[in-house]
């Protein structure tokens, strides 16, 4: 989810702050009812359960227009009379019907209250059909600035992308906009130009020539989706694919949809998309959408893992758009890898809350470090580990806040991922480990989730209560301080340690080494404690700061 092009110095400047999606102001005073309303779980959104989704858009290009309907089936969740969708309000409703009624419907912002005439009961299942119309944002600075896309390819032909993650879909379509609720399925419908093709989401179903120069492309999304992963991508497309066998003898349709001058480009570059598969369904667990295969889509903006169509912008480069993003000399398309990634992370297991955005980022950052031990081995994803800290700001928590769709730090990236590292070297368990990344990913299939959930999952499995570590690095900003002393003494040193952190009873073992001898645990708590270590001098004697995050300070004797 990249802006294609980006100078280099820009690239390096603001890698912590836009090095995936979107980021947002974290200030506390910017928050008004409007982002309550957009990010809360209030009665008028938790009284109902979207089941599915049937999305029709109209796309004028030449007038950024679009004109769309949405059938929303859902189930009750309790006896009601209103309920809230969401729809940007700079785009008009121009009704709303259940059965043959129109309902009446209020605005505030971009949420949307929707009353019926009667009680709708607990459990019944209903369905309405929103209409719409507009001109809907155009993206400053897509992905990160999201919206509509209306763009050109170098043949100057239009070229048109979707991006809104942060934003939100009702940027675009009128839906229940909170993450915790996802429809079990849907279908998306894009009309446009005869001469273009639209690439949506899932399979396609069919494509109708209507008559008017324009063609209905309609594609059909077997699993749960988030909303914002919905996207439309419109363009002279051409096609190609392959077909991806695993270990089970599975087969997976894999699908790319480039611009017509890039198809012998594209066919070449996408050769690393099948061993990516197969690294990630080893450490990962089965690709979660086989029914709706698994696509790469050329957009204009860098990239965004829309599920089963994502969104790939990179230039056919290696790296971060030709920026050696992971500092060691590795030469895989980023995007690709990153994206990808988010099928597992973000797509199959969601979030309730944007808040927990880092289970998304996080989760993907640190695959990309699976990746790379996949393919290149251990030590070359520890330095892959390694090299994202010099990219992270510690500038404020991780989590973000809740119920106000608001995002936490930029951290939620490399931190997080470093983060996770550190809780593989505790663990200190390969298999152990391995198992609890794999477990989330078949625990919470298709679910949304909390941080709390997968904190608890995380200790449980491993045995250990990790929750210090948690607020340490995901609910507080600064890393733990380890204060230390050496001295010589006769037949070796003394080292006295300590650990200096905001989070009361902080005790996160870690490991020191002494020249090329194994590597020894301590257990560092808030009072000062001593080691001896017989037969060595200072010059020897560091910490494991390889697989572990923190800040060692040396104090004066």
């Amino acid at each position: 989810m990249r802006k294609s092009f980006l100078l280099l110095l820009v690239i390096i400047a603001g890698l912590t702050q836009t090095t995936q999606a979107q980021l947002f102001d974290q200030n506390p005073e910017m928050l008004t009812r409007k982002d309550t309303l957009r990010g809360s779980l209030r009665p008028e959104r938790t009284c109902y359960d979207v089941t599915y989704y049937d999305l029709k858009v109209e796309v004028d290009i030449k007038n950024k227009f679009i004109t769309g309907n949405n059938t929303i089936y859902f189930t009750a969740n309790q006896n009601f009379k209103t309920i809230q969708i969401d729809l940007a309000e700079n785009l008009a409703i121009t009704s709303i019907v259940w059965g043959n009624k129109k309902l009446e419907f209020k605005r505030e912002w971009d949420a949307v209250f929707v009353s019926f005439p009667d009680e709708i009961v607990s459990g019944s299942k209903e369905k309405i059909t929103i209409t719409y119309k507009g001109n809907p944002q155009v993206a400053k600075n897509a992905p990160w600035d999201g919206g509509f896309s209306w763009n050109k390819d170098t043949h100057n032909r239009d070229w048109v992308g979707i991006s809104c993650q942060g934003l939100g879909a009702s940027v675009w379509w009128p839906n229940k906009d909170h993450l915790s609720d996802e429809p079990d399925s849907m279908q998306i419908t894009g009309i446009v130009p005869s001469e273009l093709m639209c690439i949506a989401n899932g399979n396609l179903v069919e494509n109708k020539e209507l008559g008017n120069g324009k063609t209905a492309y309609t594609w059909k999304v077997s699993y749960p989706i988030n909303n914002y992963n919905v996207s439309l991508n419109i363009g002279h497309y051409a096609h190609f694919g392959e077909v991806y066998t695993n270990d089970k003898g599975e087969k997976l349709s894999m699908d790319y949809y480039v611009l017509d001058y890039n198809l012998e480009l594209a066919k070449k570059h996408f050769a690393q998309v099948a061993p990516m598969m197969r690294c990630y369904e080893q450490y990962l667990g089965h690709y979660p959408f086989y029914k709706d295969g698994f696509a790469l889509v050329e957009t204009p903006y860098l990239g965004m893992e829309h599920q089963s169509a994502v969104a790939y912008g990179n230039n056919y480069r290696t790296g971060y758009n030709g920026y050696d993003f992971s500092g060691i000399g590795l030469n895989f398309d980023y995007i690709i890898i990153h994206e990808t990634g988010h099928e597992w992370w973000g797509n199959h297991v969601s979030v309730k809350d944007i808040a927990d955005l880092w289970v998304h980022e996080g989760f993907c950052t640190y695959s990309e470090s699976i990746y790379v031990e996949c393919m290149y081995g251990y030590e070359t994803a520890m330095n892959y580990i390694q090299a994202m800290k010099r990219n992270v700001s510690n500038d404020s928590p991780i989590i973000g806040q809740y119920n106000v769709n608001k995002e936490g730090s930029g951290d939620m990236y490399q931190k997080s991922a470093v983060f996770l590292n550190t809780l593989r070297s505790i663990i200190d368990n390969d298999a152990l480990w391995w198992s609890i990344i794999g477990g989330i990913q078949s625990d919470f299939s298709y679910k949304t989730v909390t941080t709390q959930e997968i904190e608890t999952y995380i200790s449980t499995k491993a045995g250990r209560d990790f929750s210090k570590e948690f607020d340490q690095y995901l609910r507080n900003t600064e890393l733990p301080v380890l204060e230390y002393r050496i001295t010589a003494k006769e037949g070796g040193v003394e080292v006295l340690y300590r650990w200096e952190s905001p989070v009361a009873g902080f005790d996160m073992p870690v490991r020191y080494m002494v020249g090329a001898n194994k590597p020894q645990w301590i257990q560092p708590n808030a009072t000062w404690q001593k080691v001896f270590i017989p037969q060595t001098d200072i010059t020897a004697f560091k910490w494991d700061e390889q697989h572990f995050y923190f800040t060692p300070q040396l104090l004066e004797p």
